[in-house]
This record gives C-alpha cells, sequence and structure tokens, in this order.
C-alpha cells in the first residue's frame, strides 16, 4: 500500500417513488459530489452509500425493482465509470444489481478503476433480515469476498450489514486487504455504526472507510451520515454529520502502526492477524460453522421499512 487521500461521500435519494427517473437523478447529484469532492480534496480513492442509484429500501418487489436495474457493468455504472476515467479516480459504486433470472436482484458494489474500467463486483453476502427475498424483501445474498488489487494498494469490499460479521473482515485481511470499504444505509444508531467501523479496523489492523446514506429513501426511511474514516488502530480520523457532503484523509502505511494510541510513546508491538492462535481455530473449525442463534429473546423486524442496518 502506498500513501493516498480517501474520501467518503454522503448523499441522500431523491424524495418520492422509486422511477427510471429518480434513478437518473440519484446517479447525476452523486457524481456531482463526487468530482467536487476530488476538486477539493485530491481523493484518490473515493466511496458512496450503499445502494446510491436507487435508495436503500425500494419501496417495491423484487420483480419490479429488477426491471429498473441493471447488470454490472451496464447503466447504472456507465456513468460512474466515464467519471471516474476522465477524473483518475477509484470510485466505488454501490447499487442493486439485476441477475440473470428475473427477480434475483443483489445488493452491489462496484470497485471502479482510474481507467473506468471495473476491477470487481462484490455482492452483499449479509443482507439484513428486512432485505432479504427469502424472508418477503427484495435482495439475494452473494457467496463470493472480494479483495482487490489496486495500485493504491488491496482493498476489501462490504456493505452495511456486512460490517456486524468479524469473519468477513478477518477473510479479506487474511487474503491481504490494507483497506476495507464499507458502503452503507446505516440508520440503527450511530453508536453501532461507529463500534463495528472501529472493530473491523482494529481486530484486523486495516483503514476502513465508511460512507453512510443521508436523507429519506423511496420507503420514507431517514438515515443518519456520520461517513467515518478509521485508522488500523481504530482512530477515526474523519468524521462527518448528518449533511450532504464528504470527509476525506490522507492514508499512511509508514506511521500508523508506530504506536499503542495516536502519541502515545508506547509502541504497537502485537498483531492480530500474526498472533491468531491457528491451532485453536483449525481445532474448532466445525463449531465456527455451525448454525446457531442468540439464547436471548429479542424482536421481530416490522415489516420491512423501518428496522434497517
Amino acid at each position: 500500500m502506498r500513501e493516498f487521500t480517501a474520501a467518503a461521500v454522503q448523499v441522500g435519494p431523491h424524495p418520492g417513488p422509486l422511477t427510471a427517473e429518480s434513478i437518473k437523478c440519484n446517479v447525476t447529484k452523486t457524481l456531482e459530489y463526487v468530482e467536487r469532492c476530488v476538486d477539493a480534496t485530491g481523493a484518490e480513492l473515493v466511496v458512496v452509500p450503499e445502494t446510491v442509484t436507487t435508495g436503500f429500501t425500494p419501496g417495491c418487489g423484487p420483480e419490479e425493482l429488477w426491471n429498473l436495474v441493471s447488470e454490472l457493468p451496464g447503466a447504472l455504472s456507465e456513468q460512474a465509470q466515464e467519471v471516474a476515467r476522465r477524473r483518475g479516480v477509484h470510485l466505488v459504486w454501490p447499487t442493486y444489481e439485476r441477475g440473470d433470472e428475473r427477480g434475483v436482484v443483489f445488493n452491489s458494489a462496484a470497485m471502479i478503476g482510474p481507467d473506468g474500467s471495473i476491477l470487481g463486483v462484490y455482492r452483499k453476502t449479509h443482507p439484513f433480515c428486512t432485505e432479504l427475498r427469502s424472508r418477503g424483501g427484495w435482495v439475494t445474498p452473494g457467496d463470493e469476498v472480494c479483495v482487490v488489487d489496486t495500485p493504491l494498494g488491496r482493498i476489501g469490499m462490504t456493505i452495511c450489514f456486512d460490517g456486524d460479521f468479524p469473519e468477513l473482515s478477518r477473510i479479506e485481511a487474511v487474503q491481504g486487504a490494507e483497506v476495507i470499504v464499507r458502503p452503507s444505509a446505516l440508520l440503527r444508531s450511530a453508536d453501532i455504526w461507529e463500534l463495528t467501523c472501529r472493530a473491523r479496523a482494529y481486530d484486523n489492523h486495516v483503514y476502513v472507510v465508511g460512507a453512510n446514506a443521508v436523507g429519506i429513501d423511496p420507503a420514507g426511511v431517514l438515515y443518519f451520515g456520520n461517513s467515518l474514516i478509521v485508522t488500523p488502530i481504530a482512530e477515526v480520523v474523519a468524521r462527518a454529520a448528518t449533511h450532504e457532503g464528504w470527509v476525506s484523509a490522507g492514508l499512511d502505511p509508514s506511521t500508523v502502526m508506530g504506536s499503542l494510541t495516536p502519541g502515545s510513546s508506547v509502541p504497537q508491538v502485537w498483531d492480530h492477524l500474526a498472533d491468531r492462535n491457528l491451532d485453536l481455530i483449525r481445532r474448532y473449525a466445525e463449531d465456527l460453522q455451525a448454525p446457531a442463534s442468540t439464547s436471548f429473546p429479542h424482536g421481530e423486524p416490522r415489516g420491512g421499512v423501518r428496522t434497517r442496518p
């Protein structure tokens, strides 16, 4: 990994019902913010929120949503690819993605390179319960990890609720990820958002760039923003509020792991990857793969609209 500037852009979706015209407005506005952000910060990696082309809760079923979205690459990525090429940046572009079969929709994010090509596509492997098609929602889960080699470094991709699951980020870190991006439309609480971003950064000694939505989506769900950039020792070096806009920070691999905490004279001497007890992990591998659920009583989703990751 080399030193570079990363940015998280947070924007709100077009108000009202989801239509082809509202999607066009979302794409245009988001890319305008991306260009303004690059002008202001010189960022070489820009991350925008989850399902930025539509808003998270589409207010329609998977068949109707399938009709409105496209494959990757496709109509919903073309303008983003052109902006990335023209500005020479890496752009994480999240959108619902049309699957091969009508009604199969993935919650995806494309890593677009500075030449405008798509370097990798990640399909959310841990959709929130209300978005799962198998539970009355609209999303089919992905089944592959995505770590992309770029001139900036190795970048792992997660989406929103994925960040609650340590195993996914750990797999990406073991595969060499130095930065993990987390486009999101998270509204459970700002504390949970910050906790999970910082924990995944610290667990794996990676940078985390989390871009969270603001505004109101087509189903009327309101998002709080608070996009974050976190260092491999869990320091939040950039934090947004609830407004549309962006935050940025320089990522410097030569200095970030030098001390226990920011500014401390005590050195950072451990490595959460190298210090894993692999014998223990192998011994309990079956337990890690076994189905399980919490023993504590918990609630049920409320109609797939207001309860959100």
